[in-house]
């Protein structure tokens, strides 16, 4: 494969070498713990797998690829990556972080990571100032996710890298919602790449996973020491799992977004929508050289908790299930599911209401995903809308 290749050839080629010697065109599940050694001391090869395995090695060697970075890790979890990537930072340490985020992210920040004193500061990141405002002479790293989990926020990854580079701390960006088909952090400035496999990446619900994508050689080395020091990586089934997802990254993204975008202009009509939150739902440009909207729809629906729990249960065709990111199409609830980690107080300054509702858009007909929130809305028409 070229080096200059297009994102949907390294999705499907990136991987080609490790082939096991016999020509396979899929690459082989290494389901070993441990590899046969020349002699004593000797590790000129594989060893142990939780230093390294070879299918793992070929999913992390992809995830490089596709985010235009020097080194690839693949983790238990998307959570497991964030925990793992957060040794890079010592006692007393400051991280500025996007305050609209993924509750398991917050509940790891708030309820875990404090206990080792870091210190957690959360700005409104779609002003570039607010961040550099909360930085101080402590201040580690930039935490950013966009488009935010679930309230769509975009930030500007060349605005935050510039500040970031300026005062010399890391930024690293969680690009599960975009995947790189949409957007590359790396190219953008960022020094770390942060998804959860589990999501977009592998595509089909039926694997959990995390990645952690670097620029940076030396950045690199530090990453991989702490992989194999903290030893959550990504088993070779899952990892052969992911590879298998990603080979249909490209064309599974195009249809993610177009459906997605037609169920933002559906729910925009409705007159028991408050607000659609999407990107570019209102003319705006999509920043970050975002090639795509992405298929993440969030809305805000005019009633109370119990008519919007009854919307949620009330359809056939979107799953009321947790995750995102697979061809089904999902239907959540952020206050009473995702993001019911984070203080009530805190979800509703920050947006996240009793109201609100998150999609996750499959690739199914579009006519068929519309047709059920139609079924869906007819709980109006039972239930008092306040």
């Amino acid at each position: 494969m070229k080096k200059d290749a297009r994102i949907e050839t390294r999705a499907i080629h990136a991987a080609a070498e490790y082939d096991g010697g016999v020509g396979a065109v899929s690459v082989p599940i290494y389901a070993t713990s441990t590899f046969r050694l020349k002699a004593p001391g000797d590790e000129s090869g594989y060893v142990y797998s939780r230093t390294a395995n070879p299918t793992r090695n070929a999913l992390e060697k992809t995830l490089a690829a596709l985010e235009n970075g020097s080194r690839g890790f693949a983790f238990a979890s998307g959570l497991a990556a964030t925990n793992t990537l957060m040794n890079l930072l010592k006692a007393g340490d400051e991280v500025v972080v996007g305050d609209d985020l993924y509750g398991g992210t917050y509940r790891q920040f708030e309820r875990v990571l404090k206990n080792f004193n870091l210190k957690f500061i959360y700005v409104d990141a779609r002003n570039p100032k607010n961040i550099e405002d909360a930085i101080s002479e402590n201040t580690g790293m930039i935490w950013l996710e966009t488009p935010t989990n679930p309230l769509m926020h975009l930030y500007d990854i060349e605005a935050a890298a510039k500040i970031a580079k300026k005062l010399g701390i890391l930024l690293a960006v969680d690009n599960t919602f975009a995947t790189p088909y949409i957007q590359r952090p790396l190219e953008l400035g960022a020094d770390i790449v942060v998804h959860s496999l589990t999501k977009y990446l592998a595509g089909h619900a039926d694997l959990v996973g995390g990645g952690i994508i670097v620029k940076d050689e030396e950045l690199g080395e530090k990453v991989g020491f702490y992989q194999n020091a903290i030893g959550a990586v990504q088993g070779p089934f899952d990892a052969y799992l992911c590879l298998r997802g990603i080979k249909t990254l490209a064309i599974r993204m195009e249809r993610h977004s177009e459906n997605a975008s037609k169920i933002a202009a559906f729910l925009k009509n409705k007159k028991n929508v408050k607000e659609v939150l999407y990107p570019g739902i209102n003319g705006e440009r999509l920043p970050n050289k975002m090639r795509l909207p992405g298929g993440m729809v969030s809305f805000v629906i005019d009633a109370d908790f119990e008519t919007v729990k009854r919307f949620v249960m009330g359809t056939s065709v979107f799953v009321l299930a947790e995750s995102l990111g697979g061809v089904e199409s999902l239907i959540n609830h952020p206050a009473s599911m995702t993001h019911a980690s984070i203080p009530k107080e805190i979800r509703e300054e920050r947006g996240i209401s009793d109201g609100l509702v998150r999609l996750s858009v499959g690739i199914e007909h579009v006519d068929d995903l519309i047709e059920d929130l139609e079924g869906a809305f007819r709980t109006f028409e039972k239930v008092p809308i306040r």
